[in-house]
């Protein structure tokens, strides 16, 4: 299937237009005309060699929505016409134990990423969202559920599942204090997921600039970390802090935050990080986490917890000809909170 889409051709150029060649759809696959793509920070760090792994051309994008244009001989979940969404990954073994119970995300043979990786059967190298067309192996395609909007529905694809799958893993519910350090992409979905779920919760953040935003969220209170007394007076009060801060930052001043046996998970720094304190860690039997997104199932049951709960990204749609506009205003933290582009923007192959 000939395509187009936006790549990165070396890591100090612009991304720019970009022709090539999806595989033909196996048995199992289906094929999608992408309609939205969200644009992750990581798109950023990924097409500029940030963290040292890229390789070019690569097309960007893990926060797919679209619609089934066709399906393979084998498929049996989707059909022609259906509204769909990819996330961060595309295939995994299928088969070790981590596979088996539904955390795909954590495959021991690796999961395929959506781009800048290679497909496990031919080896050619994975494109992503930024692009008019995607093949996608059936298993890893979600159902975007009636009612959920979807030109603000592909954000959930990575910060979505991102900061649901840790309020998931450490079971959060009404009664729970949850803390979100950081109101970025991430955090603000941190926020809505934590507070749809019935949680107590605080935003933490330098300065007080955001709190009129993080209230308009949802949050319950806003803690200003350079405010020495504030978070003495917070100590001990958090069950859980999401840490959503995606560079890096010292750990020890909000680890007093956190009640005995809390947890403080990390979601946002990719990367070498401060050194710890080790003093509240020990004396308060705190704990420091670290998690990706979640896996497949947990995936779909986070886009069906959304639409029940009316749950959706802050969204500024842009054409796919900003993208590099949109990058720099990224880095500036000029966006509130995530761009989509509406993909009806790109020319079709010729």
């Amino acid at each position: 299937m000939n395509t187009t889409g936006y790549a990165a051709l070396r890591c100090d150029a612009p991304l720019e237009p970009f022709s090539f060649e999806r595989r033909a759809p196996r048995p199992n696959d289906i094929a999608m005309e992408i309609l939205y793509s969200g644009v992750c920070h990581s798109d950023l760090h990924q097409a500029r060699n940030d963290w040292g792994w890229s390789s070019y051309p690569m097309v960007p994008g893990h926060e797919i929505v679209g619609r089934v244009t066709a399906v393979g001989s084998a498929v049996t979940r989707y059909k022609i016409g259906d509204a769909v969404a990819v996330g961060c990954i595309v295939d995994s073994c299928m088969s070790c134990d981590q596979c088996r119970r539904g955390e795909e995300q954590l495959c021991r043979a690796n999961a395929t990423q959506t781009y800048n990786d290679r497909d496990r059967i031919d080896g050619t190298p994975t494109y992503g969202g930024y692009s008019k067309h995607l093949v996608v192996r059936e298993e890893f395609v979600l159902r975007v559920p009636e009612g959920l909007d979807l030109s603000r529905a592909a954000p959930l694809l990575c910060a979505g599942i991102t900061t649901y799958s840790p309020l998931r893993t450490w079971n959060v519910g009404p009664g729970s204090k949850v803390g979100v350090i950081g109101l970025g992409g991430l955090g603000h979905m941190a926020v809505k997921l934590a507070v749809g779920l019935g949680a107590e919760v605080t935003v933490i953040s330098r300065a007080r600039d955001k709190e009129a935003d993080a209230r308009a969220l949802g949050a319950d209170h806003y803690l200003v970390s350079s405010d020495t007394e504030a978070m003495a007076q917070a100590a001990s009060r958090f069950d859980l802090i999401i840490d959503t801060v995606p560079v890096d930052h010292d750990l020890t001043t909000y680890l007093p935050l956190l009640d005995v046996d809390a947890t403080l998970v990390i979601v946002g720094v990719v990367g070498p990080i401060q050194g710890t304190n080790t003093v509240p860690l020990l004396m308060g039997r705190r704990r420091v986490a670290g998690s990706p997104i979640g896996g497949i199932a947990e995936t779909q049951e986070m886009l069906d917890f959304c639409a029940r709960k009316n749950i959706l990204p802050e969204c500024e749609t842009i054409r796919m000809d900003e993208i590099n506009g949109a990058f720099e205003r990224m880095e500036r933290a000029d966006v509130r909170y995530r761009f989509v582009i509406d993909m009806a923007s790109l020319p079709a192959a010729a």
